[in-house]
């Protein structure tokens, strides 16, 4: 993985698990330890299926940048579906606290998102990648008249 992509993703991924020790501690005092193996549970996947994803789009911009924006729709499509899921599994689960583990997912992916978004605001990416074969002077594209 690239610097900037380890970079990026570090940025994002400190302030998703220090909301998701916020949250295990605050789950622990209401729901004891159960709740906070559910926080736990929910912080952890929030990063694993993020980060995958994360992994997974920027290749995909780097690679097949044409695909980027609709990649990035399916991606977080698939994410959000997949989290539901998650919810919906452990429903009726009795070795941790669901509501707490719903909670901290949504949270956590909350907090993923909003982190994501600024790491890329203050990101400095360029628009076109300079071409390194050349020298450096400009050439001259326009017409010769």
């Amino acid at each position: 993985m690239p610097s900037n992509d380890a970079r990026t993703l570090v940025h994002i991924a400190v302030p998703t698990a220090a909301v998701g020790a916020i949250a295990v501690v605050v789950s622990a005092v209401v729901a004891g330890g159960k709740g906070a193996l559910g926080a736990v549970i929910g912080t952890l996947l929030v990063i694993a299926l993020m980060g995958v994803g994360l992994v997974v789009l920027e290749r995909t911009a780097k690679s097949l940048p044409h695909l980027f924006q609709m990649m990035g729709l399916m991606l977080y499509a698939a994410q959000l579906l997949l989290m539901v899921v998650f919810i919906a599994l452990f429903n009726d689960a009795t070795f941790f606290n669901p509501k707490a583990f719903a909670i901290t997912l949504v949270v956590a992916t909350l907090t993923w998102i909003a982190a994501q978004t600024r790491a890329h605001m203050k990101a400095k990416i360029l628009y076109v990648e300079p071409d390194e074969q050349k020298g450096d002077k400009p050439e001259n594209s326009g017409s010769k008249s």
